[in-house]
């Protein structure tokens, strides 16, 4: 059933592309921000399946941290929140294409995303974990990656740092698959945000399953948006409301309530 989920919303895509269509209608001034609070919502794509950051609770509530920065950014505007769920890849292909207006989904600004998208302010900053079962001794550093196969989706950060030191990549659809392939001896490694390996372990806490390394350096979490000027003034009102949200404490509280700890400020 998901897999023909995931087909259809491919297709559904495809249709859009063709007829240049999408959620980013400019209401006839060319500027997103006008035509966001005309139709009263601001159309966000997430994946729903990557806790903390975005995930279904125990009454299949959307929900995580991503969700709730999103929500009260959109509140700031005097617009409702419209999220849109689906695979990673089609998500930031959708974005691309004018489908949805921005992405909530720990999004790591990088400069290939950067020649693609413009992005907002940062939100959070995280470091990316190199997770290896428990009982496997042969990988300790992101060196030791050369050689050794991984999974994550394909479009990924994680992916693309994996392959840069020289691992295997499997392409997933999610967090799940990619933990179960680990798991399973099916891949040697696979690299993920390190809150996400806190929550996991928290939720499963005789996974067979460590960190073997974390990078130096945190990612930067922002939301993206289509490159150019009509979507300038959204992303201006995007800074100012994340700004306030800072300010006021409710990032911070945000962070602590879904990571234990306060991920916003600057490393």
């Amino acid at each position: 059933m998901k897999r023909l989920i995931s087909v259809l919303s491919l297709a559904a895509l495809l249709l859009c592309l063709l007829a240049a269509c999408g959620g980013q209608s400019d209401g006839g001034d060319g500027d997103l921000l006008s035509a966001v609070r005309e139709k009263g919502e601001l159309t966000i794509a997430t994946e729903g399946t990557w806790a903390p950051w975005t995930y279904h609770d125990e009454n299949d509530t959307l929900v995580g941290f991503d969700i709730e920065v999103a929500q009260a950014v959109c509140d700031k505007l005097g617009v409702k929140a419209n999220f849109v769920e689906g695979e990673w890849d089609s998500l930031l292909m959708g974005l691309e294409s004018g489908m949805y207006d921005t992405m909530a989904n720990g999004v790591n600004v990088t400069p290939d995303r950067s020649e693609k998208f413009d992005f907002s302010a940062p939100y959070a900053y995280s470091r990316t974990a190199l997770m290896v079962r428990a009982d496997d001794d042969r990988i300790h550093s992101f060196e030791d990656l050369d050689g050794m196969t991984t999974a994550n989706t394909i479009s990924s950060t994680y992916a693309a740092v994996a392959e840069r030191y020289g691992a295997t990549v499997t392409g997933v659809d999610d967090l799940n698959q990619t933990i179960e392939l680990l798991l399973q001896g099916r891949i040697d490694a696979t690299l993920n945000d390190e809150v996400t390996y806190i929550d996991y372990t928290s939720q499963h806490p005789d996974a067979n399953i460590k960190v073997a390394a974390y990078t130096e350096e945190a990612d930067v979490i922002a939301f993206p948006l289509q490159k150019g000027e009509a979507t300038s003034s959204l992303r201006s009102e995007i800074d100012k409301a994340l700004e306030e949200l800072r300010q006021d404490g409710t990032l911070s509280e945000l962070s602590i309530k879904y990571f234990g700890a306060d991920l916003t400020a600057a490393p």
